[in-house]
């Protein structure tokens, strides 16, 4: 099946989405905390929200086409990311510092840099932009 470019990036801008959503809504140096870590804080909320967020990144990958180590990859980051939500109090720290659907997500968006080349990130989502820069003479 023939994935089309912009499809593809498309699927890498929602990989960034749950990427930021899910683990970077607060940024404190190299940690962050997202969503994943708050809605553990609420009785059965935690794997119920790592699995709907694991699934939007697996279909965003079959989606986009993604070789199937690079899915094979995300399962086992997103599955260990799923399974430490499930344990009451340690569980909650561990996935706080686990950050499984950022690993997923990234893995996801190289298997698409690697297949169609870079997407730019869309306006207003800060960072550097991955959409190459021209090079004055």
């Amino acid at each position: 099946m023939a994935v089309s470019q912009e499809r593809a990036h498309q699927a890498w801008r929602s990989a960034e989405r749950v990427k930021r959503l899910s683990d970077r809504l607060v940024g404190i140096g190299p940690f962050g905390i997202g969503l994943d870590a708050i809605a553990d804080w609420a009785p059965g909320a935690g794997p119920i929200y790592s699995v709907l967020a694991g699934g939007v990144l697996v279909f965003e990958g079959l989606a986009s086409g993604a070789s199937l180590p690079t899915l094979f990859r995300m399962a086992v980051y997103l599955a260990a990311d799923t399974a430490a939500s499930s344990v009451p109090l340690a569980g909650w720290v561990v996935d706080a510092l686990f950050p499984g659907h950022l690993m997923a997500a990234n893995a996801l968006q190289k298997d698409i840099e690697k297949r169609h080349g870079p997407s730019e990130l869309p306006h207003g989502w800060g960072g550097k932009s991955r959409k190459a820069k021209a090079r004055k003479p």
